[in-house]
């Protein structure tokens, strides 16, 4: 395994004379951009997560530039470094959404959106920089999706060994997705059900159960781990074993069927007590880690303030962007935020305070995301960029700006104003959010820089590369998923409408502080549960067994069963998958690596298949414009694609572990 800190190992050599920031690496990570971009806001809006991309970003980047001769492994980890920028920033979809959801919004217009993209996730790369010789350089912190995608950038590079392993693990990532795209085309031909379930009624209550065939969400089960599957487990069972039947037992029976029942109560009454666990447990797990973080900063600072008061030229390895270009983009992102935020306003009610609004704001931008670059970039350093509660940030920041907004804006009995206000503070959150999206990532790829001897100013370049990249993709795939499916909620959404879970939550939020149209009991009732999960959680931690995350159980209360369900067994299986690797393979991690591919070529074969599709269905104004049967065949469709879906899951996993022997 690789060194935590000090001096660059291996490549660190003789790093200066190797290419590093090309134009056929950025171009190549902008092309992969293209992909796990889409990918992840497609994943982000239907579950409410999305993957790392480095490590397959870095298999793909091995495999395509090893057919030239003079590429090596600095070139490689830019590659990665462009195409996790961009994959991270994906994240925003936890947001904008949330201004659709409100109504403010119809769609998303491509530069506003873009701008809110671009400038948050600089400013994110901005205010990050500071930090990487406190948190990197002069800390021992584990990073370790930084330490692990090093790791196969040195496997690929060092040996004929490495240059198979990463020819299967290209090949494993293509499988997947193949795979996962055929199943996708299977179900858009109606062949097989997207969902299948079943739901009744025990006296004068209603549930059911029920599962999404979604190799997306097998993937995004695997990757997250068992320990988050089975929190989403714990708050599925409290959603719809608990919490339903209670709910529907209480309210009166409108007739009709057990599934439109049930639904419609943990829609309206039984997410609301999701949120209040989300909302507490977000809380917690920020403050848990924030004397970690404020210690870790502290001592490593000082640290680096001793060690840089000697004498001489840093090192090649130890450039970062110098720290007055730092200020002045930090300073002059200010302005365009600005013109935004104007804009946003005129013509609205609220435009006759609008100075005092976007002065208000600008501030709470520049010190909120100063805070949450440092808290985000620890996080991601003690417990990886995938598992950070990054949710969590995104609605404390909507829950400050609100409030915010309440101090500085005068008492509004005008409904139309209040509606702006409420979107307005979407909107800036937004922009906060973009700082917490890359901040939380660009660590972890500055580390696996430093293990392989990268320059980090040049990486820190190509961290604003995937910055713009990402943001040119985001606006047409989140107005194109918007317009082909719609968000659940939202008036004229049909049956496949993605649920963007966070967004939901956000503009809740932001609605009830600042327009009081929220139910506050059931949160309240909510945040009461979370008090006691949490305290579940503390005991489990010091008994040593395994960990329930509370804020994995509020979204397992939270997202729709069928998808919870699903990203369940994804847990299960790659938790089996991992054992039978360190029982069987001859290199486990190598099997494990494997294990990760495949996850991420479910991943992305589906969402890019559901991506076109949404195209197909805009374009030909069908909901079904690939259906080649009807619902007379639904019987067929619930066994056979069940059946198909299973021996596909099963195939892939062994294949997988084939591989890795």
């Amino acid at each position: 395994m690789a060194t935590q800190g000090g001096a660059p190992p291996r490549a660190a050599t003789g790093a200066a004379s190797l290419p590093e920031l090309t134009l056929r690496g950025v171009l190549l990570g902008a092309l992969i951009t293209l992909m796990f971009t889409a990918a992840n806001v497609y994943l982000g809006l239907k579950v409410g997560l999305t993957f790392a991309t480095s490590i397959p970003a870095a298999v793909i980047s091995m495999a395509v530039l090893r057919f030239f001769a003079s590429s090596n492994i600095l070139e490689n980890n830019i590659v990665q470094t462009v195409a996790s920028a961009a994959g991270t920033l994906a994240a925003i979809c936890f947001v904008l959404p949330g201004l659709v959801m409100v109504g403010w919004w119809q769609g998303f217009p491509f530069w506003t959106t873009f701008l809110v993209c671009a400038i948050g996730g600089t400013l994110g790369v901005m205010f990050s920089i500071p930090l990487r010789r406190a948190l990197i350089t002069d800390s021992d912190l584990p990073y370790p999706e930084g330490v692990a995608a090093a790791e196969v950038l040195r496997v690929g590079a060092a040996s004929r060994e490495g240059a198979a392993e990463t020819k299967a693990g290209l090949a494993t990532i293509v499988r997947g997705s193949l795979v996962s795209a055929a199943f996708s085309l299977v179900i858009a031909m109606r062949f097989a059900l997207g969902e299948v379930g079943h739901y009744f009624r025990v006296g004068a209550s209603a549930t059911g159960f029920a599962g999404t065939l979604s190799f997306a969400l097998i993937g995004a089960g695997h990757l997250v781990g068992l320990s988050v599957g089975l929190a989403m487990l714990l708050g599925l069972f409290i959603g719809w074993g608990v919490a339903t039947p209670v709910l529907t037992a209480l309210a009166a029976d409108p007739g009709g069927s057990a599934e439109a029942f049930a639904s419609n109560i943990w829609r309206t009454q039984v997410r609301f007590v999701g949120a209040g666990v989300i909302g507490v447990a977000a809380v917690w797990t920020l403050v848990r880690i924030m004397g970690p973080i404020v210690r870790g900063i502290s001592s490593a600072m000082a640290a680096s303030k001793a060690r840089s008061s000697g004498e001489g030229v840093l090192p090649l390895a130890e450039r970062d962007i110098p720290i007055g270009i730092v200020a002045a983009v930090s300073l002059g992102s200010l302005i365009p935020i600005a013109f935004l935020l104007h804009a946003f306003l005129a013509g609205g009610p609220l435009a006759p305070i609008s100075a005092g609004l976007i002065a208000g704001t600008l501030v709470y931008i520049l010190i909120a995301g100063a805070f949450i670059a440092a808290v985000c970039g620890y996080m991601a350093g003690l417990i990886g960029a995938s598992n950070s509660p990054i949710s969590g940030v995104g609605i404390l920041a909507v829950l400050g700006a609100s409030l915010l907004l309440v101090l500085v804006a005068p008492p509004i009995a005008d409904p139309a104003a209040t509606a702006q206000l409420i979107a307005y503070a979407i909107f800036a959150t937004a922009i906060v959010f973009g700082v917490a999206t890359i901040s939380n990532d660009n660590l972890q790829d500055l580390k696996t820089g430093q293990l392989v001897g990268a320059t980090p100013w040049r990486q820190q370049a190509a961290l604003v590369i995937g910055v713009v990249c990402g943001s040119a993709v985001i606006p047409p795939v989140l107005d194109l998923l918007n317009e082909a499916y719609g968000f659940a909620g939202v008036a004229g959404a049909g049956e496949n409408a993605l649920p963007a879970p966070q967004a939901a939550l956000i503009s809740a939020l932001a609605a009830g502080v600042l327009g009081g149209g929220l139910d506050w009991s059931l949160i309240g009732i909510g945040a009461g549960l979370g008090v006691l999960l949490i305290l579940l959680d503390a005991g489990l931690r010091r008994s040593g067994r395994i960990s329930l995350p509370p804020l994995a159980i509020g979204i397992g209360i939270y997202l729709p069963m069928g998808t919870t369900m699903m990203v369940v067994v994804g847990a299960v299986l790659g938790r089996l998958y991992d054992r039978r690797a360190e029982r069987r393979s001859a290199d486990p991690e190598a099997a494990k690596r494997m294990g990760v591919l495949m996850a991420t070529g479910m991943i992305v074969g589906e969402s890019l298949f559901n991506v076109a599709l949404a195209g197909l269905v805009v374009g030909s104004g069908s909901d079904t414009p690939l259906a080649l049967v009807g619902d007379a065949f639904g019987t067929v469709a619930a066994i056979g694609g069940t059946l198909l879906f299973v021996a596909l899951v099963g195939w892939l996993y062994r294949q997988s572990a084939r591989t890795a022997q």
